[in-house]
């Protein structure tokens, strides 16, 4: 099988299901952007200073390609099977932010991002994250979206900033906050 098929040289491409749509469609920049986000988790993961968060980030990804193959499919062929994404996704996700939770100091201000390349790095992946849920957001306006995505996403975007912070404090990078000059 050759990797390029020429069918999208004029701007279009197919939905899971073939129907055929534009690049540019609501549809495609939604999973688009989750295919963005798959590639910088995987960038994350692979500057993750243990094996433990590495390997969550692994279980995060391939619950965004079955984000991506949910996002993909052809709303008007709903016989085509694919794998689910579950309310249990999201408890998972909970799990671990309540656990970082327990092991970094509480919130007070606003943190500025930067301080270790890996720590910039996952506030760029939560950044994306919150794209991506505005990208799905704006497709949900015209389009079926099971609503466990979008509540995934968020969750996710959260789990994110946590692990933030959790880096820093594993690195032991000092966190700058923000204080606005007023």
């Amino acid at each position: 099988m050759k990797i390029y098929t020429k069918t999208g040289d004029r701007g279009d491409t197919s939905l899971i299901g073939g129907r055929r749509v534009s690049k540019s469609d609501i549809q495609i920049e939604a999973y688009g952007t989750i295919d963005e986000l798959i590639a910088f988790v995987g960038y994350l993961r692979d500057n993750a200073p243990n094996e433990a968060d590495a390997s969550f980030l692994i279980q995060i990804q391939d619950k965004l390609m079955i984000v991506a193959a949910l996002l993909s499919r052809d709303e008007k062929n709903p016989n085509v099977v694919l794998p689910a994404l579950a309310d249990n996704d999201i408890l998972l996700l909970e799990k671990e932010i309540d656990k970082i939770e327990n092991v970094i100091p509480p919130l007070t201000a606003f943190i500025l991002p930067g301080g270790h390349p890996g720590v910039s790095l996952c506030h760029v992946v939560r950044t994306v994250c919150r794209r991506a849920e505005r990208s799905v957001i704006a497709m949900a306006l015209n389009l079926q979206v099971d609503e466990v995505i979008i509540r995934y996403l968020n969750r996710l975007s959260d789990y994110f900033f946590v692990l933030t912070r959790k880096w820093a404090k594993d690195l032991n990078i000092r966190e700058i906050e923000w204080h606005p000059d007023l």
